[in-house]
């Protein structure tokens, strides 16, 4: 049996012998509702938070984009995939969140990697929270740059390793997550914004999580912890109910990118009509503020309705851990849910730490109240069966 062949069928062995191995369930969705294949359910488990990935407003503007401009954008932003839609959006974006220019990439994964891949040189240190999101983490592991993590939030520990390093020969970046995915706790950026100005290094924040969702009109974490990091990357695959990522920076950051990172050089641009609808995501972000109130009453609701004595995570966002432990027992949790009629993800190690498998439940502006209390409802059940 050739090498390859037999290191596969270990790993896939070794992942079932845990009870991590992780299966797709295709799922087909309308306006109203997820189904399965059992059936209709309700989905706690998307990241769509204010509820655009099916307003019809944004449907309509996709559409109008499809016709002004057609499928695909054909080539490489310097090539000839910049078009007029891509143009407009990075403008846009720059104003809204307060930077000079932004870049548009097709993941936030690749913006992250574009960022730390072409930035970082060898005598450089990065400095990340420990919780980060995977693509800023293995991009750090494979910068030329040295790594260091901090442990979560802990912004003793991060002043610890920025006064040892004030005498690098090279830069430091310190990079964290606005609103941690897997908990949906905040960053305290203030502090950390403090710390990396009095160290002269430079802060980066990935708002995937935040954008849209926190801060006046949206603007996410970092106007609502009133700072502003030297750069900003942030996703519309959450609250923007699209796909893709923008890096906001300064003029000379964002030519220095457009001429060294590869992801942004050799990937095909985003469709127009998709940075087409994106610019009416924007403005629908910043307009209804009722989108995020109503996300603060289905929290309030949701935390209200949960018997005290489940673990589940208070936070100031529409993430909502359950934390469960066993990966095992929350995977069968999970499994009891979907029975209800709900969907909710058991998230199992090593997407989070060992001994720490949940169910991440998150909020949306689609919800209503009924869905909440049945949720609600449900968990008490199911947790003491």
């Amino acid at each position: 049996m050739p090498r390859f062949k037999q290191r596969i069928d270990q790993a896939l062995g070794e992942r079932h012998a845990q009870g991590l191995y992780r299966q797709r369930t295709c799922l087909a969705r309308s306006a109203s509702q997820t189904r399965g294949p059992n059936g209709a359910l309700v989905n706690f488990s998307s990241n769509d938070y204010l509820g655009l990935a099916q307003e019809p407003e944004l449907i309509t503007a996709w559409q109008d984009g499809l016709s002004k401009y057609g499928a695909g954008s054909g080539a490489s932003p310097l090539v000839t995939g910049f078009q007029e839609p891509h143009r407009a959006l990075e403008a846009q974006l720059a104003d809204w969140l307060g930077f000079e220019r932004a870049l548009l990439f097709s993941s936030g994964f690749s913006a992250n990697q574009a960022l730390l891949f072409a930035l970082l040189q060898s005598d450089d240190l990065l400095l990340q929270d420990k919780l980060n999101h995977a693509s800023l983490m293995e991009a750090g592991s494979l910068s030329p740059a040295t790594m260091r993590r901090f442990p979560h939030n802990d912004t003793r520990a991060l002043q610890r390793l920025l006064t040892r390093s004030d005498s690098v020969a090279g830069d430091r970046l310190v990079i964290t997550e606005g609103v941690f995915s897997m908990d949906g706790d905040l960053a305290p950026l203030a502090e950390i914004h403090t710390l990396t100005q009095a160290h002269l290094s430079w802060l980066a924040v990935d708002d995937a999580h935040g954008c849209g969702v926190l801060g006046e009109e949206g603007r996410g974490s970092c106007d609502f912890a009133g700072i502003h990091p030297d750069i900003l990357i942030v996703t519309f695959g959450k609250a923007f109910g699209l796909q893709g990522a923008a890096i906001l920076c300064d003029q000379d950051t964002a030519e220095y990118l457009v001429q060294f990172a590869r992801h942004f050089i050799y990937s095909t641009a985003m469709p127009p009509a998709q940075a087409y609808a994106l610019g009416t995501a924007c403005q629908l972000i910043r307009r209804d503020q009722w989108r995020r109130d109503k996300l603060a009453e289905l929290s309030a609701l949701l935390s209200k309705q949960v018997d005290p004595a489940i673990a589940l995570q208070p936070t100031p966002t529409p993430i909502k851990p359950l934390i469960i432990g066993d990966s095992e027992r929350a995977v069968a949790v999970s499994a009891a849910l979907r029975e209800r009629g709900i969907w909710v993800s058991a998230i199992r190690p090593p997407t989070v730490p060992a001994n720490t498998a949940r169910l991440r439940i998150t909020l949306t502006a689609a919800h209503s109240q009924a869905d909440v209390v049945a949720l609600a409802n449900h968990i008490n059940e199911v947790i003491h069966d």
